[in-house]
């Protein structure tokens, strides 16, 4: 008889440890804020598309990234998230002029709030679309030698600009990069993001939301492209500046 007490009595105590981890593990799993956000900003005069991912790691720690199709912004991190019960806050980080998002989940699966940039206000609404798929900040790559120098080219974009880009290779084993833009000045504007990978080259200022990606067709020395910035898009042909003092000598 004592023996069957001693095990009825041991029994509940070694279940505790288990049971706390598993409610910790559910508690974690159906936290709302942990999701994909998809949505857009009431900008005055349009809307702005905003793909939003939230997550926890295995320390409780939240993580995120946006992408915002319309300005180029692609995984771009979070900073300053605070999650407290129905409240939700945010900033994204190094693009748009690190614009903070504070809003309140309701009970339809919704995330609205207010989304505050530059001293101006606009509302947004986000609606869980689906589990966090947050990406990791992406890095520079090098870029091929022939790459390598200044490349020189016009667009046009709401009147004739000239444009001069900058590459260089660092010693660490990634490219930096410069666009000087001239049209009644020069305005030079440092690149955040250098890739160089399957073939296309691609340069960010994730700050101004510009991007430009561009194929090399080394038989003409030229890069062939598209400049982006915002919801503008024009083509932009870069050709090097050492083949056109070449070709400019007698």
């Amino acid at each position: 008889m004592a023996r069957e007490l001693h095990l009825t009595t041991i029994t509940p105590m070694r279940l505790i440890a288990p049971l706390l981890l598993a409610c910790a593990i559910l508690c974690q799993a159906s936290e709302p804020a942990a999701a994909r956000w998809e949505g857009t900003v009431q900008i005055p005069g349009r809307e702005m598309r905003v793909v939003i991912d939230l997550a926890q790691d295995s320390q409780g720690r939240w993580t995120g990234s946006a992408v915002v199709p319309g300005f180029g912004i692609k995984g771009t991190p979070l900073a300053d998230i605070v999650i407290n019960e129905s409240e939700v806050a945010f900033t994204i980080k190094g693009a748009l002029g690190d614009p903070k998002f504070k809003g309140r989940l309701t009970g339809s699966g919704a995330l609205t709030g207010d989304y505050q940039q530059a001293g101006n206000t606009a509302p947004f609404t986000l609606q869980k679309a689906g589990p966090p798929q947050v990406e990791s900040p992406r890095g520079s790559t090098s870029v091929r030698k022939e790459l390598e120098g200044t490349w020189q080219g016009e667009m046009d974009l709401f009147g004739t600009v000239k444009v001069r880009l900058d590459l260089v290779n660092e010693a660490g084993g990634t490219a930096t990069a410069k666009f000087i833009f001239t049209r009644n000045k020069e305005t030079p504007l440092p690149l955040n993001l250098v890739t160089d990978e399957g073939g296309i080259l691609t340069v960010e200022s994730t700050e101004n939301g510009i991007t430009y990606e561009g194929r090399f067709r080394k038989e003409a020395s030229e890069i062939t492209g598209t400049f982006q910035q915002g919801p503008f898009e024009v083509p932009l042909v870069l050709r090097s500046a050492a083949k056109n003092a070449s070709e400019a000598r007698p």
